[in-house]
């Protein structure tokens, strides 16, 4: 089993930044692909990026390439999202996932395993 702990949501302006972690904890969760998925109100849970277990490999959704960057410390067990250039539509609970099998499948929630619970990103215009 892992468990996921999200952290570093918070109220930011537009045009703001926000680095989100996601921490590990169980087993070795070194040889996890990870993903992020956010969820805004009345609206389904969509993907945001994932990362291969290396870190050699990442994938982002359209609407936050080029502003959003994934990256992981295997040794701190922890995954990061830094969020740059937030608008006010990025507003929603971000929630970090884990699987163990091949980076392929990496853009829907029934590909995850594990969840944490997620943190809350409220950007103001």
């Amino acid at each position: 089993q892992v468990q996921l702990v999200e952290s570093g949501g918070g109220l930011v302006q537009a045009g703001g930044s926000l680095r989100l972690s996601c921490a590990a904890s169980g087993r070795s969760f070194s040889g996890s692909q990870v993903g992020w998925f956010r969820q805004a109100p009345g609206k389904e849970r969509e993907f945001v990026g994932a990362i291969s277990w290396s870190g050699d490999m990442t994938a982002y959704a359209d609407s936050v390439k080029g502003r959003f960057t994934i990256s992981r410390d295997n040794a701190k067990s922890t995954v990061y999202l830094q969020m740059s250039s937030l608008k006010p539509e990025d507003t929603a609970v971000y929630s970090c996932a884990a699987k163990d099998t091949n980076f392929r499948d990496i853009y829907y929630t029934r590909d995850y395993r594990y969840w944490g619970q997620g943190t809350q990103v409220t950007v103001s215009s």
